[in-house]
């Protein structure tokens, strides 16, 4: 019984993610919006660089005043503020298809695994005959460990005959003010004004639009009956960096791109280290109860580059009839 009253519980909390994502791009009327006693903050958008944001929290009964709201160190660039208790949540624990940090990724059977990879390495994340997903790792070496630090800097999305590339930028002393996010589509560079809800949409491939979710770092791409993908660049914070002995330095914070993802038209043979936990015959080997549980076979989804489809596991184009992506998009 506690579990079904625990799984009410996070699908109720999905459905205000969904709307706090929604309000932050601004989208259509018709779309949910978001509930007035929920907040999405983004430290330091406000140029004093602040982690702390004093917000005003609707209370019906007119007894509370605004809260003060730290977004918690996991998540110190955005997070959902529930008022009036002022409680925050990361994004990166609620929803499948989650990319946070050293990269934890949320699984399409709702399981959470590590992916370590190796650094200035790509490897495939998702591989179906129609959509191809590539992610390019950094990192930084820890003599103590037999593995590398990685974080994913850059993803790179095939689809029909097209390219996508999102990706941070390194960046050295980090501002949250200044954006450090890359956009380009068949090799061109994807320029979106730095303001909150500013939006692109592609003249060659109906339904592709990228939209701000915040002024500078975050954007949420959508590809219409395809994908949706929520990202975000931030940076490895020095208190994190001393913690966890990540070595990050003067002349680099390790900016890395947080990564939510959505996906409508994946097939049942579709692949790649989180592509294969969306199919019905996945079978989770790893060891849930584990503090950290890792998803080894490295070998299996490396891939030459950022947009190679070479990776032992690929099924991208292994069809007929791919370019109908795009169709489907109009």
């Amino acid at each position: 019984m506690a579990r079904a009253y625990m799984a009410v519980a996070v699908a109720l909390f999905l459905v205000v993610v969904c709307a706090a994502v929604s309000e932050a791009a601004k989208p259509p009327a018709s779309h949910p919006r978001l509930p007035p006693n929920y907040h999405m903050i983004n430290p330091g958008s406000s140029g004093l660089g602040k982690r702390d944001q004093e917000l005003s929290c609707a209370d019906t009964k007119g007894k509370k005043k605004g809260c003060m709201a730290k977004c918690d160190k996991r998540c110190p660039n955005q997070c959902i503020v529930m008022c009036p208790s002022c409680k925050t949540f990361c994004m990166c624990d609620f929803y499948p298809g989650v990319s946070c940090g050293d990269p934890r990724f949320t699984g399409g059977d709702g399981n959470n695994f590590y992916f370590h990879g190796k650094k200035d390495h790509d490897f495939c994340i998702v591989s179906d005959a129609d959509l191809h997903i590539n992610a390019h790792f950094i990192g930084k070496r820890n003599p103590t460990m037999s593995r590398d630090f990685t974080w994913i800097q850059a993803l790179g999305i095939r689809f029909a005959d097209h390219r996508l590339y999102m990706g941070a930028l390194k960046t050295a002393k980090w501002n949250s003010d200044v954006d450090r996010l890359e956009l380009a589509f068949d090799g061109a560079p994807i320029d979106v004004p730095a303001q909150l809800g500013a939006r692109w949409e592609s003249a060659a491939v109906p339904g592709l639009t990228v939209t701000r979710t915040a002024a500078t770092n975050a954007v949420r791409v959508q590809l219409a009956g395809v994908f949706d993908i929520m990202a975000n660049v931030v940076p490895i914070t020095e208190h994190d960096s001393r913690i966890h002995n990540y070595g990050v330095t003067e002349e680099d914070s390790l900016a890395h791109l947080d990564l939510g993802f959505k996906f409508y038209d994946l097939s049942d043979d579709v692949h790649g280290v989180l592509g294969q936990t969306y199919r019905s015959d996945y079978v989770n080997k790893l060891s849930v109860s584990a503090s950290m549980p890792v998803m080894g076979g490295a070998p299996s989804y490396v891939t030459s580059d950022i947009f190679s489809t070479d990776c032992s596991v690929a099924r991208f184009g292994h069809r007929a009839g791919i370019t109908m992506v795009t169709a489907r998009a109009s």
